[in-house]
């Protein structure tokens, strides 16, 4: 399944040369780790949860031994749809034990979602909450299981609603089944083995598998860790989705990969989650700009500190000055990070440069990772001008799973991974982003295709010409807004009406503008396409 990977040989032996990429898997580092640090504690999250190394290790073996029984072997794919639970990290650890592929599927997948991305990696266990936050899980994977052929198993997690169906759960996994032993876990899989497959979206539409090596993850986030100067005395918050490449690198395995530990917060609440990170004396945290948004305007607000905390890795969106100055009020360093699920973070604000850089830049590349930005013929541009990040290196990865064609759109013959996004470079070789070629919308750090949510628009009663395009906002760097052009008859139309619509046609609430301005003409470019900029332009003119 695996075959279609996309690897230049050249730099692959460079990257063996230099010891980037090695035999080494992210098991081989687990046990490392468990070895050295048993007794420190790996994950603490708000259910009252706590796992030392070695309590995580016995769990995980004891899930790998229900896989291993369930008929699961090396490079086989299980997925888990779970929210920001210790948990997470269990199933993790424990499909590096029988050498399975990790499949982290987010807690918005709907039953469309959930079809196509199990297909695509012929997935052979799924691990899903029975409820959580309003959601019937349970009721929604029962629903597509015929779908999905490769499905032999359905293990659920009861902790906040008993089960209404007989599958196995998995206290009764982690109550009757013996450890795997370490000598029956997967050492024969390699650094260049596929470790796991996160889901990210596009604008060729719909989800696509990133393939990411275990030499990919570990690079990465060894790399990333040794310029931040973390320790094993380090813990971090974490408060976005695990199954997102914020979540999985920079808490479940860079915590690992260290012997430090990690904190979660099931569903994000500002002052519980300065209160949990004061509690837990969280030295680091990382995740979208809105978080950080939400605690200093809480901490300005309604007073308190975070004495413990040294710096916030803030992506998904620009970090301007002010929240910069705001940040250090607290004592807390405020560091922007760059990348993708293709390219984790690979760029980042060192905290020592924080201050002097306030917001001016998203950074530099980290070690081993070539950064270089080209016009649209392809070649590099002078400092200073505008062209579009590419970015090579041992993290990027190794293709979209059963998609050459689109993986060749973007991963070039040379190693270079092509973003979409602009930016321009200076002399001390810190790049800004400016914009995105691509047509994505970043709410709250979550990519979203805008030409596919204007589908969605499809047919809405009322509705001629229309278009979606990104709507700053301080919060969550961008919000979704429809141009409109109304039919005759229809101009009254208002954004209540577009809802109704689409949630008739069962749209997840994540697609739904935000925002509906109603506009006489939608300007197009000779070849029909939109000149979104021009639309920009006219949000600035109506005060928005």
């Amino acid at each position: 399944m695996f075959g279609e990977r996309k690897i230049n040989e050249k730099h692959r032996e460079q990257y063996r040369r230099l010891g980037y990429w090695n035999d080494q898997t992210l098991l081989d580092c687990w046990e490392e780790t468990v070895e050295k640090f048993p007794q420190r504690e790996y994950v603490v999250d708000d259910r009252g949860f706590r796992y030392t190394y070695k309590q995580m290790d016995e769990a995980a073996a004891r899930v790998a031994a229900f896989l291993a029984e369930t008929g699961v072997r090396p490079r086989d794919t299980v997925s888990y749809q779970l929210p920001i639970w210790s948990e997470f990290a269990m199933l993790t650890i424990a499909c590096f034990k029988v050498g399975a592929v990790a499949h982290p599927i987010a807690m918005s997948y709907e039953e469309k979602e959930l079809v196509r991305s199990m297909n695509v990696t012929e997935s052979r266990v799924y691990f899903g909450t029975t409820f959580f936050y309003k959601t019937d899980y349970e009721k929604r994977i029962l629903s597509v299981r015929n779908q999905i052929p490769t499905l032999k198993e359905i293990v659920l997690l009861d902790y906040t609603r008993a089960r209404e169906h007989d599958l196995p759960v998995l206290g009764e996994i982690l109550k009757n089944y013996e450890p795997l032993k370490k000598e029956e876990c997967a050492h024969a899989l390699t650094g260049e083995d596929v470790a796991v497959i996160l889901c990210t979206s596009g604008t060729t539409g719909g989800t696509k598998g990133v393939m990411l090596s275990h030499d990919n993850v570990r690079y990465s986030e060894d790399t990333f860790n040794r310029e931040l100067k973390l320790t094993e005395e380090d813990i971090m918050f974490m408060p976005a989705p695990l199954h997102h490449a914020t979540g999985f690198h920079h808490a479940v395995i860079a915590t690992m990969l260290r012997g430090a530990k990690m904190v979660l917060q099931q569903k994000y609440r500002c002052r519980e989650a300065i209160d949990l990170m004061n509690q837990e004396k969280c030295t680091y945290s990382m995740g979208a700009t809105p978080f950080i948004y939400d605690i200093l305007r809480e901490l300005d607000t309604n007073g308190g500190a975070l004495p413990h905390l040294k710096f916030y890795l803030c992506g998904g969106a620009p970090v301007p000055g002010y929240m910069v100055q705001r940040a250090w009020k607290f004592g807390i360093l405020l560091c922007e990070v760059y990348g993708s699920t293709e390219s984790v973070p690979h760029v980042f604000v060192r905290p020592e440069e924080a201050l002097a850089l306030n917001g001016t830049t998203s950074g530099r590349a980290m070690a081993g990772v070539e950064v270089k930005v080209v016009d649209d013929e392809g070649n590099e541009v002078p400092r200073g001008t505008p062209g579009e990040e590419l970015s090579r290196g041992p993290n990027v990865f190794l293709g979209y799973l059963k998609a050459r064609e689109i993986t060749d759109g973007v991963l070039d013959d040379e190693g270079w991974f092509h973003s979409g996004d602009l930016c321009v470079m200076d002399e001390d070789d810190n790049i800004h982003i400016i914009g995105r070629k691509k047509d994505m919308i970043v709410r709250g750090g979550e990519n979203l295709n805008s030409n596919e949510i204007n589908d969605m628009l499809e047919g809405c009663p009322g509705l001629g010409d229309h278009t979606i395009i990104g709507m700053p906002d301080d919060r969550l760097g961008e919000r979704i807004c429809a141009f409109v052009v109304p039919l005759p008859g229809n101009e009254k139309l208002c954004l209540e009406d577009v809802i109704a619509y689409l949630k008739g046609k069962k749209v997840p609430k994540r697609f739904w503008p935000e925002r509906l301005e109603l506009i006489d003409r939608i300007p197009h470019t000779g070849s029909g396409k939109v000149k979104k900029y021009l639309l920009q332009e006219e949000l600035k003119k109506r005060g928005l």
